[in-house]
């Protein structure tokens, strides 16, 4: 459940980050500012991930792409659950 309601809580974010560009928004200016300020420092931060946590990104049993964007988007709340069943089972 808390990895759910994170990755939520990020698409939020992203959606009012993506949806200031697109359209006036009833938030503050400053508020609009720093909501898209934490979405590009998230999105750093998982491209990071991404590199460091490469072996754990690549467990997805899907296309490893797909893993990488979900990574991208969503960073540990998509690899952790993947390396730790890895680690139970081996």
């Amino acid at each position: 459940m808390f990895y759910l309601f994170n990755k939520l809580l990020l698409l939020v974010l992203y959606g009012l980050a993506v949806g200031s560009y697109l359209m006036t928004s009833p938030l503050s200016p400053d508020v609009v500012y720093w909501v898209r300020i934490v979405a590009m420092l998230l999105m750093a931060a998982h491209l990071l991930e991404v590199v460091v946590c490469f072996k754990k990104v690549a467990l997805h049993k899907g296309p490893l792409l797909d893993s990488v964007l979900l990574t991208l988007l969503f960073g540990f709340l998509h690899w952790k659950p993947m390396a730790d069943a890895a680690r139970r089972a081996g």
